[in-house]
C-alpha cells in the first residue's frame, strides 16, 4: 500500500457518540436562511469520472460560491458568530424550523454595536474572510490577522469586507497565540476561530454545527440524484479537521447508519501539511511543520482538539496528495464546467489515488455511491512544477 494511504482499523465498529444531531441541524438551516443571499449549493454529476473508475456515482457538493463567497466557511463563521455574540450579550439564540429565529440579526447587531463587541480572528485565507462578512452583517468592527506569505489578492478580500487586515511573519499556527493574547486582553473583543486548543473549544463546536446545512443539503440531493440510493463514501478536505469533523460525525452517526445505511469517510490533505495522517500513524496528535502548498486552507500543522479524538475514531482512511495531483485535479474539474480551487480538488486527487491502491479494501465497486466536498472555488496560485 502506498505510503499516502492509511487505514484505519478503529473506525470499523465506530459510531459517533453525539446526540441526535436533526434538531440541531433544523436549527442552523432555520438561521442561514435568514441570511442574505441563502440558497442551496449544487451537487454535480461526474458519471463519466464514476464509469473510469468502475463506480456506480461520483457526485461533486460545490461550495464555490455559498452566499456569494468561494468557500463553504460561511457557514461555519455565520453560526458561530450569531452564537458567540449571543452568548457575550446574555441572550438566547435558539432556533426552530417553524417559529424562525429567535434574536434577528439586525437586532443583535445593534445590541453588540452598543456593547461595544469587536471581532477578532486568525486565517489563511476563506475563514477569516467569512468571519469578516458576518461582521459586516452585523454592523460591528473585526480584526483579522494573517501570514505574510498570503497573497495579496486574498488579504483585498478580507479588506473588501469591512475588516481591519493585520500582516504577521510566521505560519498561521503561529498566528493563535497573539489572537489570543489580544483577546485575553480586552474584554470587548471575542475570538472567532474554528480551531480548538486548551479550553478553547465551545465557538469552533459551533462552527461544526454551521456545517450541517451542507450536509443535510447533500443527503436530500444526492437521493434524488440517484433514485434513492445514499452516499456510501465520502471524502472531504481536512485542514485544522472543523469541516472533516462535521462530515464523520454526520456519516457516522447512530441515526444515519439506521435510516440511510453505513458509510465510509476518507479525509485528503496536502504531503507537507498532513497532520491527521501523522497523527493516526503515531496514535496521537502531534503537531507538524507545515510546508509550503498551494492548497493554503489545509496548510495546518495541529489538528483541532476537539476534532482529534473524533477523526481518530471515525476516518476510515487518510490519504495525502502532492500538489502537482491537486493542480491536475482542478483542470480535470474545469474540463467538466467545475471551477474548483485545489483545496476543493483534491478530494478528485484523493478519490483517484484510493481507486488506484485501496479500491477493495474500502469497498469501493459499482454500486458505491461517492460524494466529493469540494470546498472552495477557484482562485490564483503558483502552478506547481
Amino acid at each position: 500500500m502506498s505510503k499516502a494511504i492509511y487505514l484505519n482499523p478503529e473506525s470499523r465498529t465506530w459510531t459517533s457518540a453525539r446526540k441526535s444531531q436533526a434538531g440541531t441541524s433544523a436549527q442552523v438551516l432555520s438561521f442561514h436562511r435568514t441570511l442574505p443571499d441563502y440558497a442551496e449549493t449544487p451537487l454535480r454529476a461526474l458519471s463519466d469520472l464514476a464509469a473510469s473508475l468502475g463506480l456506480g456515482h461520483v457526485l461533486l457538493k460545490d461550495e464555490s460560491a455559498r452566499f456569494g463567497l468561494p468557500a463553504f466557511k460561511i457557514l461555519g463563521a455565520s453560526w458561530a458568530v450569531y452564537r458567540a455574540v449571543a452568548a457575550r450579550l446574555g441572550l438566547l439564540a435558539d432556533h426552530g424550523a417553524e417559529s424562525g429565529v429567535s434574536i434577528p440579526i439586525q437586532d443583535l447587531g445593534a445590541r453588540a454595536k452598543n456593547a461595544g463587541i469587536r471581532l477578532l480572528t486568525a486565517t489563511e485565507g476563506n475563514c477569516g474572510r467569512a468571519v469578516a462578512r458576518m461582521a459586516a452583517y452585523l454592523g460591528i468592527p473585526v480584526r483579522v490577522f494573517v501570514p505574510e506569505f498570503m497573497a495579496g489578492a486574498t488579504r483585498a478580500a478580507i479588506r473588501g469586507e469591512g475588516a481591519e487586515v493585520v500582516v504577521r511573519d510566521g505560519s498561521y499556527d503561529e498566528l493563535i497565540p497573539a489572537v489570543w493574547a489580544e483577546a485575553e486582553a480586552d474584554e470587548n473583543v471575542l475570538l472567532v476561530l474554528d480551531v480548538s486548543f486548551g479550553n478553547y473549544e465551545t465557538i469552533p463546536s459551533y462552527f461544526v454545527e454551521g456545517y450541517s446545512t451542507m450536509l443535510a443539503e447533500s443527503e436530500r440531493q444526492v437521493l434524488d440524484a440517484t433514485g434513492g440510493k445514499p452516499a456510501t463514501h465520502a471524502i472531504v478536505p481536512c485542514g485544522a479537521g472543523s469541516i472533516a469533523q462535521a462530515v464523520t460525525e454526520h456519516f457516522k452517526s447512530a441515526e444515519r447508519s439506521e435510516r440511510l445505511g453505513p458509510a465510509s469517510v476518507v479525509t485528503v490533505e496536502p504531503t507537507t501539511a498532513a497532520c491527521l495522517m501523522a497523527s493516526l500513524r503515531a496514535g496521537r496528535s502531534v503537531t507538524i511543520e507545515a510546508g509550503d502548498t498551494i492548497c493554503c486552507g489545509m496548510n495546518c500543522g495541529t489538528l483541532s482538539t476537539t476534532a482529534w479524538p473524533v477523526l481518530q475514531a471515525g476516518v476510515d482512511a487518510s490519504v495525502t496528495v502532492e500538489d502537482a495531483e491537486s493542480h491536475r485535479a482542478v483542470l480535470e474539474l474545469r474540463d467538466r464546467g467545475v471551477l474548483a480551487g485545489p483545496c476543493g480538488a483534491a478530494a478528485v486527487a484523493a478519490l483517484r489515488r484510493i481507486c488506484a491502491d485501496v479500491k477493495a479494501e474500502l469497498g469501493l465497486d459499482g454500486n458505491s455511491v461517492v460524494v466529493l466536498f469540494c470546498t472552495e472555488g477557484p482562485r490564483e496560485y503558483e502552478i506547481p512544477a
